[in-house]
């Protein structure tokens, strides 16, 4: 999906495009006009029967990011106008959802459904607001065929531009059985992103590979090893050899990871390459070209290390910008974006993103689309 640099018309001011805009629903109601009669009466039980995350911070979101009456952040889309968009001038801002936990939960029906009732609530309670925003696809993943089957009822639609899967699963997401959302979403011109959530939720393995942690700060800690491990399977599987055109962006992971696993990966590689014949070139080779990593939550050391950690992973190419409105560690335009460079701030603020999304930075439309 990634286009050249030429194609996008330098822009008149700096843009910024929000790569991780979290929306909610103000109550699992608001699902039954799209969902099948048969699941209704599950939206009256707590949470909709959907997994509870063990460590839910308290609260989850910032309080004065609510539209008030009592309605959860997030959940009301001319208040996010008004709060975000206007407030810190993004040009655009991709939805990125609420109910990732649909697949850890143990019926792959039921969590179709709600994703699909999302997308549906999602594309007419949502977009219509305002032409900044962008919508993802969600999709359970426990049945991949069904995920599939929604990525090709929606893919077509000219504000989306991504498919999201939740970074927690039962099995890597290298492996076979998911092929056909790589398929799907390659069919579509999609991206796929992986976003934080569900660990250790429903279905799912324990948070960390040693068992379930004591509190959420120790949680908090370790939060990045999910995406390292869905980021090597894909790679080591060979993945991106099989897509050779896939994108996939890694959300609300953090980045000072991104280099160690990159040279660990090498190294190994050089060793142990006869078990993954398939690998073409190094691993590293292959994260630069396919994958892309958000901003929040960044690590925060000294600004010369900050500096160095952005260019040891190419951050002029594999990093975007991401607040995580409305969560309470979301973060400002101006608290990460000043940090950097001027020219390196173009990169990861406009972009990387809008040339990973085939926007134009005029017009912002998909590549093809009627202006």
């Amino acid at each position: 999906m990634e286009t050249t640099t030429s194609k996008l018309r330098s822009p008149r001011k700096l843009e910024t495009i929000d790569c991780d805009f979290h929306q909610t629903l103000k109550s699992y109601e608001d699902l039954r006009p799209y969902l099948p009669r048969v699941w209704w009466p599950r939206l009256q039980a707590p949470e909709a029967t959907l997994p509870i995350t063990l460590f839910k911070p308290i609260p989850l979101s910032r309080r004065d990011a609510s539209p008030g009456d009592g309605l959860p952040p997030g959940s009301d889309p001319q208040y996010a106008i008004k709060d975000a968009l206007d407030r810190y001038n993004i040009t655009k801002a991709v939805l990125t959802g609420s109910l990732l936990t649909v697949s850890a939960h143990n019926n792959p029906d039921y969590a179709a459904a709600i994703a699909s009732a999302f997308n549906d609530y999602t594309l007419d309670h949502w977009i219509p607001t305002d032409d900044r925003w962008l919508a993802s696809i969600l999709v359970a993943t426990q049945d991949p065929i069904l995920a599939a089957r929604e990525i090709d009822r929606l893919g077509s639609h000219p504000r989306v531009v991504q498919v999201i899967l939740p970074v927690a699963s039962r099995e890597p997401f290298g492996q076979r059985r998911f092929y056909p959302i790589y398929e799907a979403a390659v069919r579509n011109n999609l991206v796929v992103a992986i976003h934080g959530g569900g660990e250790g939720d429903g279905i799912n393995p324990p948070i960390s590979a040693v068992g379930t942690p004591t509190t959420n700060f120790e949680r908090h800690n370790i939060l990045a090893i999910h995406h390292m491990s869905q980021l090597n399977s894909l790679v080591c599987e060979g993945v991106f050899e099989t897509f050779p055109s896939l994108k996939v962006v890694f959300i609300e992971g953090g980045l000072a990871w991104v280099p160690h696993l990159m040279w660990r990966m090498d190294k190994n590689f050089r060793g142990m390459r006869n078990e993954v014949p398939w690998l073409k070139k190094k691993p590293s080779e292959y994260i630069i070209e396919h994958c892309r990593f958000t901003t929040q939550p960044i690590e925060e050391p000294d600004n010369q290390e900050f500096i160095q950690m952005l260019r040891m992973m190419r951050a002029e190419k594999t990093v975007m910008f991401a607040t995580d409105y409305p969560h309470w560690d979301n973060d400002t335009p101006t608290f990460v974006l000043n940090k950097l460079p001027e020219e390196l701030r173009r990169r990861i603020q406009f972009e990387n993103a809008a040339e990973l999304y085939q926007l134009d930075s005029n017009q912002f439309v998909k590549e093809g689309d009627a202006v």
